[in-house]
């Protein structure tokens, strides 16, 4: 059963996408590349945080760098805890992992470590929309 779907300008669909993106990325299986559920681990940060752009009625700047990202949004008053601003890390893959030889195979490792930081920035997104829905 699908979720209803809300407007585009609304937060919570956006949050709505980033748990979609990550239940992606928990799908680990044999026949999936850790670097293709690191991929949906990144998006699952992205719209999280592109979510509280929503939030605080701020236009998101159409990129894929959670840095810069978090940046803004840090600008704009809204604190940002270290082991957010950690998932930076995320960044390298929404391109480079997802091409073959741009970058070194995902190792579990970093596959758990992108998983963990993405469920990280959700949660944490979800927290401060949570209470303004």
């Amino acid at each position: 059963m699908t979720r209803k779907r809300l407007q585009p300008d609304n937060p919570v669909e956006w949050l709505n996408r980033a748990k979609s993106s990550l239940a992606l990325a928990r799908q680990r299986s044999k026949e999936i590349y850790p670097e293709d559920l690191c991929f949906q681990a990144q998006q699952a940060a992205e719209k999280a945080i592109k979510a509280l752009y929503i939030s605080k009625n701020v236009v998101f700047p159409y990129i894929h760098d959670i840095a810069q990202l978090l940046a803004v949004l840090e600008k704009e008053g809204v604190i940002i805890p270290h082991d957010i601003k950690t998932a930076s890390t995320l960044t390298l893959y929404a391109a480079q992992t997802r091409y073959p030889g741009l970058e070194n195979p995902v190792s579990d490792e970093e596959y758990h470590e992108a998983l963990v930081s993405a469920e990280r920035v959700v949660v944490w997104a979800e927290k401060i929309i949570k209470p303004h829905r």
